[in-house]
């Protein structure tokens, strides 16, 4: 794996989640101060900015920057943490904008494209696409602002990703993505054909024991982070399957993995074991079809292809959705043309 690859594995988690239960002996002090004291690196402009969104709550309730802790109280504050420990360079690189206000924009990632510099990889990325297209804004242009990243997908997956504009909306997508009530929905081209044909995926996901490059399922649990995977067959085509997944997690690598993990790697997915010929014929014949259909899709077969959530300022649920790329279109359509052809 290059080393540009790692980067959705280097990189922090987006957003954190802090609980604390306040000391009986505190004196009543100002949530934001108390908040500012105790995470480490946070400014007091992200904590009022995490309340202001309605991200800090006490005893299960929102609270505004000015609210006064009290001793017991019960303090929960979701932040948005984006990696910013690398220099955003704009670039003047394409980028498909399907959708843009004042708050967001939504973009149909191409395959190839890491989504955040990492270590070994500072440009080229859609980070550095976005800070061109903000160029004319304000706060982008002065460097004080940088696009918001709330997920991510892998470099070598194509699709649907929503970016924040500001951080008010940061904050509010943050919210949604770790609550679960986005909707994202992948299109994948798998070996052979779950069974059944419409089942859940459950299995913590974590770094592989001996590969630290890659992801792992742990099913008892002892490890990584609970992962929860919803896939359904589309269309079978002897050896391969069309399948779609509902994320009702999002790990890293989560689909790739879990479906590794279930007997189905994805086809051509060099880091999980489908870029080998698992299942079909010796025939020479056969073989060689194979390798040409990993031509044309020298990638992991997997998009992003819907992506629904509720607008962060009117509350309006938008839903987009993306047509297949055309190197995965197009080999499965040789894999159709393929089983008509033996029929």
């Amino acid at each position: 794996m290059a080393e540009e690859e790692l980067t959705e594995i280097q990189e922090q988690e987006l957003f954190e989640h802090y609980r604390y239960v306040v000391d009986p002996g505190q004196s009543m002090l100002r949530i934001d101060k108390y908040l500012t004291a105790r995470i480490e690196g946070v400014s007091r402009t992200r904590v009022q900015a995490a309340s202001q969104a309605g991200n800090i709550m006490v005893n299960d309730a929102p609270v505004k920057p000015n609210y006064r802790v009290k001793p017991l109280d019960v303090i929960q504050i979701l932040l948005p943490n984006p990696p910013r420990d690398i220099e955003l360079i704009p670039q003047n690189l394409p980028v498909n904008v399907v959708f843009e206000d004042d708050d967001l924009v939504v973009v149909n990632k191409e395959a190839g494209m890491v989504v955040h510099p990492a270590y070994g990889n500072y440009s080229g990325t859609l980070m550095n696409a976005l800070m061109y297209h903000f160029r004319d804004l304000p706060l982008f242009s002065t460097g004080e602002l940088r696009p918001g990243l709330v997920h991510r997908i892998d470099k070598n997956t194509s699709g649907l990703l929503v970016i924040a504009k500001n951080e008010y909306a940061l904050n509010r997508l943050s919210r949604q993505f770790f609550n679960r009530t986005t909707g994202r929905r992948y299109m994948a081209l798998v070996w052979g054909t779950p069974d059944p044909e419409e089942g859940t995926i459950t299995g913590n996901v974590g770094r592989n024991i001996r590969d630290r490059k890659i992801m792992q399922v742990f099913p008892d649990g002892s490890q990584g982070k609970h992962a929860v995977t919803h896939y359904r067959v589309l269309e079978k085509m002897s050896y391969v399957s069309l399948i779609e997944c509902r994320l009702e997690t999002g790990r890293t690598h989560q689909i790739r993995v879990h479906m590794a993990w279930a007997g189905h790697p994805l086809f051509n997915d060099e880091e999980y074991g489908g870029n080998r010929i698992l299942k079909g014929t010796t025939f020479t014949k056969y073989q060689q079809f194979v390798r040409n259909c990993f031509e044309m899709i020298p990638r992991q077969a997997l998009h992003a292809q819907s992506l629904s959530f509720d607008h962060p300022v009117t509350g309006r649920r938008l839903s987009f959705e993306s047509d297949l790329p055309a190197d995965m279109a197009g080999v499965i359509e040789k894999w159709r043309n393929y089983i008509a052809g033996r029929e």
